[in-house]
């Protein structure tokens, strides 16, 4: 097998002769064995042991453990993880008629933390996404395609689409990578000022085989990212040659293509790290490489000239040359496509685009509105991050978003005309900020109905990082049907009396309460079922536990929230670098949650922090 040879099916590539990739499939399989939390245990005064503390909410994934629930009738909720250096609360009395024991006590304070020596935590090999590879093959040879939506979608183990621990190779991803590069290759080489235009290279002017040398040293420094060894300039070049003598000039360079979009230097972001003076455990991070990482972290493509210029030239070699070119990047239009694939993501909204609803209970929308809806978001995440406050703050309490003609009609607010957006004033009232923008509500809208369950769960496990349990063993889940004489609080109200759903509503629920006064397409109601609208709901277990009413005050609480700053902070850490958090990331994370902190939320500011960390700038070295 030569090292340019294409992928077999349902492994990870092996190119017997490619020492460096066979060394980083050890290195990733070293580093992603431990996903266990290192919070403590917190005792259960009900009987049983309390669980571990969260990464996600607690300090640097160092919170203390969870008050364990008792049974029956001797122990309510469990006791939440401490947050900071506080230890865990106790858990609230028990709820059940037959019994009200007390609820779990409260965990360990955390250890604090020894952040003294580096600690990347995990490595492992990282493929391009859908997105990276559609980004790529516009930067490569200018095709605007997004040929990456021909790929088959990813697993989301980290809840995006790039976590680098749950890849696999199967048949239908090695035949999509084939098909998908035969016609790149063809679109590419299909005329001949298509193919002048992807070479480089006027074979009027030179030879036909001093213009491959020079496109296969061109391109293929360019796709794997790094210049090419010697031995893969041979391998690709005699692709060319062997296909030449009995074809056409462009039917070589497409081969040469094809080849070089298929092998696994391309797809994958192969890593080994130089060697560092006083330990044989961590690497930093090549000059080559870390352009690699900077360039899909901020801008979801392959490395321009200026950064692999910067890596030739050693000025990413160390952690402030990093940081200087990664607040450059920041400002270039293409970090705008990260920014919006991330937050599309983390708040449901991808795949909203033709979403249709039943006409009998949305008289007003058509599906044409939901681009719109998703495009409003978008618009006004730019305008947050990149003109505005640039804080998280402001996502969720701006008293503004951004509407065309034909959204502001739909919401009744008038005064705006044509297709571009515009800034449009909220009142303060009713809308503000994101809880308020019909993308996110009729994301959690899954069907003609409100449902509190859903709009709660989104609330509690993405924008404040709460863990919510699966159900019990053999609960069969139905939603409640529609009453034409109840509202959708009274329904559910009602579904929380069922013993196995209670634990779990009771938490949930009151918090989709609070979005109540919109329906499932994002309009205000100002009543359910001829019943005035009650938008009161509770908040749990959080630094922001407690009553509010309505949108615009649940979004001014998380605002202010701690928790919801952290939870930020670790979705950008999942997703910057590509796999689940672990514990060995506790210093990683406290690093991002101090500078979010320092920087009062700039989430500018946050991503330039991510670079900054051990597991951006440095990475474990594969032990034997």
């Amino acid at each position: 097998m030569t090292p340019l040879e294409p992928l077999s099916p349902i492994r990870q590539p092996r190119p017997a002769t490619f020492l460096s990739l066979s060394l980083l499939f050890v290195a990733g399989t070293a580093c992603t064995a431990n996903l266990s939390n290192p919070g403590g245990n917190g005792s259960s005064s009900g009987g049983s042991q309390g669980s571990g503390g969260s990464g996600n909410s607690g300090n640097s994934g160092m919170s203390s453990g969870s008050g364990g629930s008792g049974p029956k009738g001797s122990g309510g909720s469990s006791g939440s993880g401490g947050s900071g250096n506080s230890t865990s609360s106790g858990g609230q009395s028990g709820s059940d008629p037959n019994g009200t024991g007390s609820g779990g006590s409260g965990g360990q304070p955390p250890m604090p933390l020894d952040c003294s020596q580096r600690a990347p935590g995990p490595a492992p090999i990282r493929r391009l996404t859908r997105f990276e590879y559609s980004n790529t093959m516009r930067d490569l040879l200018g095709d605007t395609t997004a040929p990456g939506d021909l790929l088959p979608a990813e697993l989301k183990g980290n809840g995006f689409s790039n976590d680098a621990t749950s890849i696999t190779t199967p048949r239908l991803l090695v035949d999509a990578y084939q098909s998908v590069a035969h016609d790149i290759a063809a679109r590419a080489t299909m005329t001949a000022s298509a193919l002048t235009k992807t070479t480089g290279c006027d074979t009027t002017k030179m030879s036909e085989d001093a213009c491959a040398q020079a496109f296969v040293t061109s391109f293929g420094g360019k796709a794997f990212r790094r210049p090419l060894d010697s031995t893969e300039s041979s391998a690709i070049l005699g692709v060319y040659k062997a296909i030449r003598p009995a074809s056409t000039y462009a039917d070589g360079n497409a081969a040469v293509i094809e080849m070089v979009l298929q092998s696994p230097q391309f797809l994958y972001k192969p890593e080994l790290g130089t060697a560092m003076t006083g330990t044989t455990t961590v690497a930093r991070v090549t000059g080559y490489e870390m352009a690699t990482r900077l360039s899909y972290l901020f801008w979801g493509t392959m490395p321009d000239q200026t950064l692999l210029d910067a890596a030739k030239g050693g000025k990413l070699d160390s952690a402030d040359q990093v940081k200087a070119q990664a607040q450059k990047m920041l400002d270039d239009p293409r970090t705008k496509d990260v920014l919006h694939f991330f937050h599309d993501t983390w708040l449901g909204i991808s795949g909203i685009d033709g979403t249709q609803k039943d006409a009998t209970w949305f008289k007003t929308y058509d599906p044409s509105l939901a681009t719109l809806f998703r495009q409003e978001t978008e618009q006004f995440m730019d305008y947050v991050v990149f003109k505005g406050n640039g804080d998280l703050a402001s996502m969720f309490n701006a008293p503004f978003t951004f509407l065309n003609a034909k959204l502001s009609k739909f919401y009744g607010f008038g005064n705006v005309t044509g297709d571009a957006f515009q800034m449009v004033a909220t009142d303060g009232k009713q809308r503000g900020g994101l809880l308020s923008q019909s993308s996110l509500l009729m994301a959690t809208t899954p069907g003609a109905h409100n449902n509190p369950v859903v709009r709660g769960k989104f609330i509690y496990t993405q924008l404040l990082c709460g863990t919510v349990l699966d159900p019990p063993a053999g609960i069969m889940f139905t939603e409640p049907d529609p009453d034409s004489t109840q509202t959708v609080r009274e329904v559910f109200v009602a579904h929380r009396t069922n013993p196995g759903c209670a634990g779990c509503h009771m938490k949930l629920d009151p918090i989709g309460f609070g979005l109540e006064h919109f329906n499932g397409v994002g309009l205000w109601q100002d009543q359910d079922n001829g019943k005035a609208v009650d938008s009161t709901g509770v908040l749990p277990d959080t630094d922001i536990a407690g009553a509010f009413d309505g949108a615009v005050e649940l979004g001014k609480k998380l605002a202010g929230s701690k928790d919801a700053r952290n939870c930020y902070a670790g979705k950008w850490l999942a997703f910057g670098y590509g796999r689940v958090e672990t514990a060995q990331d506790a210093c990683n994370r406290q690093s991002l949650q101090d500078a979010f902190s320092a920087a009062n939320g700039n989430i500018k500011q946050l991503l330039v922090a991510l670079t900054q960390t051990d597991a951006f700038l440095y990475r474990p070295v594969a032990q034997p």
